[in-house]
C-alpha cells in the first residue's frame, strides 16, 4: 500500500492540473469502491472549484468551493493519473478509457484526472470542509510526522511504558499518522533500533533521536518520487525510484550497508508483515 512519500508525491503532481481548476464534469462509473460512493456523487463534484489540495496521513483531500472536501485513498492497487495537460507538464495524451478507471474528473484547464483501481481497495468520501478534521476517518490520526507537531517529547511520551514492538508502535497511526512498513523498516536500520525490542524499554534519547531520522527518511523518499513497488506510479505515469535506496526493506541475505559493519540482512514477520534488519547494528 502506498505510504505517505508516495501520497505526498502524488499530491503534488496532482497540484498544477487541479488546484485553482473547477472540474468540468466528474464521471463515477461504479456505486463503490472499498465502500459505497458518496451520494449523487458526480453531481456534487460538477463544477465545483478545487481551493486547496492536501494530505493527512496517507489521504488526499481537495477543499472544493462548495464547500465539501474530497478525501481520496490509493488502497492496494488505486492510481491516480493525469492526461492532455495543457501546459505541457505532462508527457501523456488521454489515453482510451480503461476497464478499472473509476472516476474521472475531466477539468476546465483541458486535463483528465482518472482514479484507476483494480482490486478496488480505494476510497472516496465527501464531507463538509468545516470541521472535516473530525471525520471518523480522519479523527483519530496522530501528528503528521514532516509537521511541527510531531516532536521528540510526543514521541517519548507516547512510546513510554508500551510493551509492545516498537515497528508496531510506529505503524499505530494514533501516535503519528503516515508511516508504513517500508519507512519504518528504513528509520529503525538509520536508528540502530531492532524492530522487535519493546517500544517502553528504549531509552530516551534513542528514541528522539528517531524523530529526525523519520523526517529524513521520508524526506529522501518525497524527493526520490517515491518507491515503485508492485502497482505504484506517480501523478505522470513515472515510477518512483527510493528503492534503489533501501538499506534493509526487501534486502533479506543481502550485506549491511553500513560502513564497518558486515552483518547480513534478516526478515522477520510481525503482525503478519515482513520487517527487515540488520541484527549485527540494530538492537
Amino acid at each position: 500500500m502506498p505510504e505517505l512519500p508516495e501520497v505526498e508525491t502524488v499530491r503534488m503532481g496532482l497540484l498544477p492540473a487541479m488546484e485553482g481548476a473547477v472540474i468540468a464534469r466528474a464521471e463515477v462509473n461504479r456505486p463503490d469502491l472499498r465502500w459505497p460512493l458518496p451520494e449523487r456523487m458526480a453531481e456534487r463534484l460538477t463544477g465545483a472549484r478545487v481551493a486547496r489540495l492536501r494530505r493527512r496521513s496517507k489521504y488526499i483531500l481537495a477543499d472544493l468551493s462548495s464547500g465539501e472536501t474530497l478525501l481520496m485513498h490509493l488502497g492496494m492497487s488505486g492510481r491516480i493519473l493525469i492526461s492532455g495537460d495543457p501546459l505541457g507538464q505532462f508527457l501523456h495524451d488521454h489515453p482510451a478509457p480503461e476497464k478499472h478507471d473509476h472516476v474521472v474528473f475531466h477539468m476546465d484547464n483541458g486535463t483528465r484526472v482518472t482514479f484507476n483501481d483494480p482490486r478496488r481497495f480505494g476510497a472516496m468520501a465527501l464531507m463538509p470542509t468545516e470541521g472535516a478534521e473530525a471525520h471518523p476517518l480522519l479523527a483519530a490520526l496522530g501528528p503528521e510526522p514532516l509537521g511541527n507537531h510531531f516532536h521528540e517529547a510526543h514521541l517519548v511520551a507516547a512510546l513510554k511504558g508500551r510493551g509492545m514492538p516498537v515497528k508496531s508502535a510506529l505503524l499505530d497511526q494514533k501516535i503519528v499518522a503516515g508511516l508504513g512498513n517500508i519507512y519504518v523498516c528504513e528509520a529503525l536500520f538509520r536508528g540502530g533500533i531492532h524492530p522487535a525490542r519493546k517500544a517502553g524499554r528504549i531509552g530516551k534519547a534513542r528514541v528522539a533521536a528517531l524523530v529526525p531520522l523519520i523526517r529524513t527518511t521520508l524526506e529522501e523518499a518525497i524527493r526520490a518520487g517515491g518507491s515503485s513497488l508492485k502497482d505504484y506510479r506517480r501523478a505522470d505515469g513515472e515510477l518512483g525510484y527510493f528503492q534503489h535506496s533501501f538499506d534493509v526493506y526487501g534486502r533479506e541475505g543481502l550485506p549491511c550497508r553500513r560502513e564497518g559493519c558486515d552483518g547480513t540482512v534478516r526478515r522477520i514477520v510481525q503482525s503478519g508483515r515482513s520487517s527487515f534488519y540488520c541484527p549485527a547494528c540494530q538492537r
